[in-house]
This record gives structure tokens, sequence and C-alpha cells, in this order.
């Protein structure tokens, strides 16, 4: 009958309460498991590349098009002409008569136009032959041959230069075996098998393990780091590659461990700087087994808070807009700054810290909620030591930065296959990124430390000056 209140002594009234609260409870959890899905890059630590299906966006932009190329007021680009030093050959090209109507011409003192023209020589090597001639030595009874330098020997069919373009094609541009035999037999006139490819990069790699040794040794002693680590593999097995970026120079290193054993092996027990890096646990034991002080990634939390205000349940979703309040009011904080003194900068800077703290410590039951505010109780300072040491960055792009050439290289190359390979890997990125950050030549560099490598000196040093 309408209107009739439920007995609740009615079993059958119980039974419909149970299921009740049964299919509530499964519709939280799959709307719950459902927000996880739904995770982009704003709201994890997912690359922009996995954000590919995005919704369409509805209505019509209002005003023109804008068009292809450079827009209006945009500075135009120009690539500057090659210095005199450089030109090879010039050719001069005059005129007799005015083309349009026959009469004599005299020189004007304007400026020619001028077209600098590059070209590739037919064959771009040198190819040398040495001799050591025979000699026979009655006393001995037998031959003696005129002995090679110890440079042509170490260097054997390739020079230093083609030795240090075939190592840059490998590490630089990803190119495979396959590719720098078929660009050395093609274009460079050059055949060379890949076992001889090979023996050429291992060359390469041991001229510049000097280099790669000496930032091992200086890292330890870094006031800042910014580390991140991604995955590896070495047929079929899962290694590691980690990266450590300074301010002047960025070491790889390729381990089994994904542990906090690698942090002890690289860094050591005594390691006196700050490290910026995630929140994956071989940090926090890092940081806990040696009182460490870590800058933990802010732009990391800020995606895991933005998470929670998705969650189905409205008081977790109430508790991260609040603590996505508090980010907000650090910010406006640390975007006011010219507008205060540095005392009360870092006065009302603390005060934005230590309440965004507060309020995240303050969780209501959940396990989403309480796993946030747990990390605000045990190391909520920790992502916020750049409002106490200013030298050092909130986040860890830096390091994120310098790891997406591995990822690269990673899809291309498919991994290593041997410790040999692997040694490349760590010394070649590490002399990638460095010279990138120094702005010195890559290509340059390998050649420089061929060089040394078969002339049995001590190459260049990826250490700035004040270092080295």
């Amino acid at each position: 009958m309408e209107g009739r209140t439920p007995d609740p002594h009615c079993p059958g009234c119980a039974e419909l309460k149970k299921l009740v609260v049964t299919l509530v409870q499964r519709i939280e959890a799959l709307e719950a498991a459902l927000a996880k899905t739904r995770k982009d890059s704003s709201t994890s630590s997912k690359p922009p590349s996995g954000d590919i299906v995005k919704p369409p966006k509805h209505g019509k932009k209002k005003g023109k098009k804008r068009k292809r190329g450079g827009q209006p007021g945009h500075a135009k680009h120009e690539r500057p002409p090659f210095p005199p030093e450089q030109v090879t050959d010039s050719y001069d090209y005059t005129m007799d008569c005015c083309p349009d109507c026959g009469g004599d011409l005299k020189p004007a003192k304007a400026a020619p136009r001028i077209i600098q023209h590059v070209e590739i020589i037919q064959t771009p090597v040198r190819i040398e032959e040495h001799r050591g001639y025979a000699y026979w030595c009655p006393r001995c009874q037998k031959f003696h041959y005129a002995p090679f330098p110890d440079e042509l020997k170490k260097a054997g069919l390739a020079g230093p230069r083609l030795t240090a373009l075939i190592a840059f094609m490998k590490g630089a541009c990803h190119a495979s075996f396959s590719t720098i035999r078929k660009f050395l037999r093609d274009v460079v006139g050059v055949p060379i098998c890949r076992g001889q490819l090979r023996k050429l990069v291992n060359k390469a790699s041991e001229s510049v393990e000097r280099a790669y040794q000496e930032i091992l040794q200086v890292i330890k002693i870094e006031p800042t780091l910014n580390v991140d680590e991604t995955g590896h593999k070495e047929n079929g097995d899962q290694f590691w590659t980690w990266c450590f970026r300074a301010q002047q120079y960025t070491l790889f290193k390729i381990d089994k461990s994904r542990g906090s054993d690698v942090l002890i092996e690289v860094l050591g027990e005594e390691f006196d700087g700050i490290l910026g890096c995630d929140y994956f646990s071989a940090y926090r034991k890092y940081m806990r087994d040696f009182g460490v002080l870590v800058q933990f990634c802010l732009a990391h939390l800020i995606r895991d808070v933005k998470f929670l205000t998705t969650l189905p349940d409205k008081v977790t979703s109430s508790y991260g807009n609040r603590v996505l309040d508090g980010l907000r009011e650090l910010f406006r904080v640390i975007h006011r700054r010219d507008t205060m003194t540095e005392e009360r900068f870092q006065a009302r800077l603390e005060e934005a810290r230590d309440a965004l703290i507060e309020t995240g410590k303050r969780a209501p039951q959940g396990n989403e909620a309480q796993n946030m505010a747990k990390r605000f109780r045990m190391h909520g300072k920790a992502y916020f030591q750049f409002v106490t040491t200013p030298q050092i960055e909130p986040t860890n792009n830096l390091a994120e930065q310098a790891i997406r050439f591995v990822v690269i290289d990673r899809r291309v190359t498919q991994g290593t296959r041997s410790k040999s390979g692997r040694e490349w890997c760590e010394r070649i990125w590490t002399v990638i990124a460095t010279c990138a950050q120094q702005g010195r030549s890559v290509f340059e560099f390998l050649y420089e430390s061929i060089v040394a490598h078969f002339a049995g000196i001590p190459g260049p040093s990826l250490l700035p000056a004040d270092t080295s």
C-alpha cells in the first residue's frame, strides 16, 4: 500500500536494507576505480603523450583562424652567414652592359649581393696507406718489420674523426648499426660491417670512460642534485636507468636495482646536499637511513591532490579542494614577491607553507585521503625545502627533462644486449646531456677524446674548469 512505513521487524525489509548498503558500497568502489582509469597528465605522473583521446571542443572559436607560418610581430629568424675563413671558394659575377637598354655600366659602390652555397664533396674521406717495410736479419735469421705508431695501431681501419662520427650517429642520433652501415656505404663510400662498427663504438666508449669516472667521483659533494629513474631492457631482463643531474653536468647509471642501494653506491652514506626527486620509496628510505635532506617534487604533489578532487566521494573531494586552495595560496605569495621586502616575503611564505601542511594533515576517513594526510604528517616539510633554500628547484623537472632522451632512445634501440653496451649507454648519455648543459659540441668532445685515447694521453674533461 502507498505511503505505508516499512516494518523494521519485517525480514524482507531487513534483507532489502542489506542489499542497498551492499550496492551503494559497490557503486562507490566502481566509481573510485573508474576515477583511477581516468587519470591523465594533470592528475598523475602519466606523460602528456598518454592524453591521446581528448573530448571534442564544443562551440566555434570567435575571430579569424590563425594562418600557418610566422605571425605578425614575431622577430624574423635568419641563419647567420658563414665567416670568411670558412669560405673555401668564391666566384665573382659581372655584367658588360645594361640588361634593359644595352648601355654601358659603371661599377657602383653598393655592396654585392651574396649567395652562400654549401655542398658535400663527392668523396668526403681521405684514405691513407701506411707501410711497414720488411728487413732481414742474417744473424737472427728472421724478418723484422718497421713498427707502426701506437696511435695508428689503436685506430686501425677508422681514423679518430670517422670513429667520432660513427659514435655520434649511434649515441646522439639513435641510429642502428644497419643504418650507419648504409650511410657509410651509400653516402661516404666506405663499406664497414656491423661487427667492425661495434668495435669502433667500443673504442669511443673507452675514450670517454675517464671523463665519466671523474663525474662519478665528484657527484658525491654536490650541494643540490635532481634524481629520476626509468626502465631499461637488456635481453628481456629488467634494468633501471638512473639520472643524476647537477647544475653543470648530468650522470647516467644503469643498474639491475631500483632500490636505495644505487643511491648509496653513487652518492654514498655521507651525502650532505639536497636531493630533488619524486615520492618513490627508494628516495624515502635513503632519506630516512642517512638523514639526507630531500625536496620532493611539488608538481607530483599537485597532480596527486588534483586527483583527489575528481573522486566521487564528496568528503575526500572536499579535502582535496582544501589542500589545493592551500597550494594556490602558497603560489599567490610567490607571485607577489616583488611587492614585499625580503623579510616579509620569507615570513609570508613560511606561514602559507605551515598552513598548507596543517590542512593536509587533517584528512577525513578514506584510503585516498588518509594516504595523502600521511604524506603531510611524515614528509610535509620535505615538499617545501625550496622555501628556506632558494637555490633549489621545487620540482624534479630538471631530471625528468634530462631523462627524456633516454626514453626516446629506449623506444628506438630496444635496450642493450651486454655489459659493454650498458657502459656505452651510460657514458654517451652522460656526454650528450653534459655537453648540452655546458653549450659544448658532442661531436667535438668525442673527437678530442678519441684522439687522446689513440695517443695514450688523458682526454678532455666533462667537469667545469673550477672543479676538474
